[in-house]
């Protein structure tokens, strides 16, 4: 079933509230007849109820639909436009063929209450539309809220988890052992080293403070990173990246390039012999698709997952699609949807 075409409670909420309205068409229609003439009561009764379900029904889904093709915040006034000429046109059309179904059944009808009628509908559509769009309204706000609260739940562990990278003994003992192994073969290394290094721990800083951050500014950060591995592993790794420039402006969360790669140089061997190759490439849908070649080290490294399921936490409370892992043709991919400003 369409994601659309479902009903909640409020929509019967909705329905009941509207429901007099029912009855009091039927009582305008017919004058005091409708309630002396108990066989006209009864069939005219049963008659507008199934017209005024079969109206609930085709509205309810519509409104359900605008909210499906305009839901986000920006379309509010696409999403009234619509729902309104939808609800306004069908309603109009709906107490016309009442009208004629009641005469055509020899019915006692007044013609002169049907402007009455039609003002009875436009009024309910009023007041059905706006508590729909009032609910939907409330809800989104809602789950923004929560999402919110959420994510600075996630973001308060993504700080201690910097904390915990910017002391991470492993990591500092080999880059501090590069530096001190280059100081004396390569000065002039040692100093580009220095430099990059300093970027990349600025950059972990900056990191804390931001939920997003452009593409442009996370490839930099990952050259600074990708250059301290190659000064420790040099044509073990390599690392290749193909970005369309019109995608340099859109977002990801930070640091989520280096968690992959990260990731990547972990599991796998890197050696001059076995290179260990990233790729970084884009395509025509706005997606990141990192992949490294599979050669997994022999003694298993242990993974606890984290990296990767911060990633896609990151993602989810930013209520964006989600990315995708798979493994193809030997290689490990990661696809990032990017994140239009």
């Amino acid at each position: 079933m369409k994601q659309w075409a479902t009903f909640d409670r409020y929509n019967f909420l909705i329905y009941l509230l509207t429901y007099p309205a029912v009855i009091i068409s039927n009582y305008i229609i017919f004058g005091p007849l409708y309630f002396q003439d108990k066989s006209l009561f009864i069939d005219s009764t049963i008659i507008i109820n199934i017209w005024g379900a079969v109206i609930f029904v085709v509205l309810t889904l519509w409104m359900n639909y605008m909210r499906y093709c305009y839901g986000a915040p920006d379309q509010f006034g696409q999403r009234l436009l619509y729902s309104m000429l939808m609800y306004v046109g069908f309603m109009m059309s709906a107490i016309l063929i009442l009208y004629w179904l009641y005469e055509q059944l020899g019915y006692p009808y007044k013609p002169e209450t049907i402007p009455w009628v039609l003002m009875i509908g436009f009024v309910t559509n009023v007041i059905s539309a706006g508590s729909h769009e009032s609910i939907y309204t409330y809800n989104q706000l809602r789950q923004s809220t929560e999402r919110e609260y959420k994510l600075k739940q996630l973001h308060m562990q993504q700080q201690m988890d910097v904390l915990k990278q910017q002391v991470n003994p492993h990591f500092l003992f080999n880059s501090l052992n590069s530096l001190i192994t280059l100081i004396g073969e390569d000065p002039k290394q040692a100093e580009t080293f220095t430099e990059e290094l300093s970027s990349v721990y600025r950059y972990v800083l900056r990191a804390s403070e931001q939920n997003l951050t452009d593409l442009a500014t996370e490839l930099s950060f990952i050259h600074s990173y990708v250059h301290l591995l190659q000064t420790r592993y040099g044509s073990g790794f390599q690392l290749s990246i193909e970005v369309d420039k019109r995608f340099q402006s859109y977002q990801i969360p930070p640091l989520t390039l280096q968690l992959l790669v990260e990731n990547a140089v972990k599991h796998n061997i890197v050696m001059k012999s076995k290179p260990l190759t990233v790729q970084i490439q884009t395509d025509s849908l706005a997606n990141l698709h990192v992949r490294n070649n599979i050669q997994r080290k022999r003694q298993g490294v242990m993974s606890t997952g984290v990296g990767l399921a911060n990633i896609l936490s990151k993602y989810e409370m930013l209520g964006q699609p989600m990315p995708s892992v798979r493994e193809e043709t030997n290689q490990f991919v990661v696809a990032l949807p990017l994140i239009p400003v």
